[in-house]
């Protein structure tokens, strides 16, 4: 029988760790750069980032459940030094002075001009909100014994996601917009992003099965220490 919590599972060379870890922090990033532009779906008004932001949350579900906690825990870390970097990159190039006869300067300021309590709020959202989908993942699969990956999936999804979007959107927004179009984004994100995820749990299913089968790993968080403060 495999044995299912291995103690040289840190002395292990991973083929395709920095590939996924690489995945996640760029669709994140991404997700950060674009949040503000805002689109229609029938009655939900929200964030183009709803169709895509909740991969990340895919990559933290396959980073928790093949390699275990500690993995995604350092791929959260690997994400926020990368988003503070690109923020401050974000600030220099709007405060930096345009050439004279460069005509694209506003468009540039509109982008990439983000208030510090929105890069606060993202980056406290997502520290919180990987943690509680990351925890709750590997805490469900000692429990379902391994079993039942959809429940850990889709569960820590929705656990992590309502932390995250709530955490943000208040930070964030809270006196800016009013508070029952706040509460309605805050549902409304929650909802959409969660719904992306259980789309998306066939497809987490077929990665999962072969990243376990290629790296001959399957995690058990048994003697995890789950403090997420921890960078390594």
């Amino acid at each position: 029988m495999k044995q299912k919590n291995v103690q040289t599972s840190n002395l292990k060379r991973f083929k395709y760790l920095d590939l996924i870890v690489c995945l996640a922090v760029t669709m994140d990033i991404v997700s950060n750069t674009t949040a503000a532009k805002i689109t229609s779906f029938s009655i939900f008004t929200v964030s183009v980032t709803v169709l895509y932001f909740p991969l990340t949350y895919i990559f933290g579900d396959i980073l928790t459940e093949v390699y275990g906690y500690k993995y995604a825990r350092r791929a959260t870390w690997i994400i926020i030094t990368a988003q503070i970097i690109a923020s401050l990159i974000y600030q220099l190039v709007v405060i930096l002075p345009p050439s004279p006869g460069f005509i694209g300067n506003e468009a540039y300021t509109l982008v990439f001009s983000q208030a510090p309590r929105i890069v606060i709020g993202g980056l406290i959202g997502l520290f919180v909100g990987n943690f509680v989908n990351d925890f709750t993942m590997a805490k469900m699969k000692l429990v379902t014994k391994g079993k039942y990956l959809w429940t850990r999936t889709i569960g820590s999804t929705i656990a992590g996601q309502c932390v995250d979007t709530a955490l943000f959107y208040v930070i964030a927004l809270s006196n800016v917009i009013p508070s029952g179009l706040l509460v309605n984004a805050i549902l409304s994100g929650w909802f959409l992003k969660s719904l992306v995820e259980t789309l998306m749990t066939p497809v987490t299913y077929i990665v999962v099965r072969r990243l376990k089968q290629l790296e001959h790993e399957d995690y058990y968080d048994y003697q995890t220490n789950f403090n997420p403060l921890i960078l390594g």
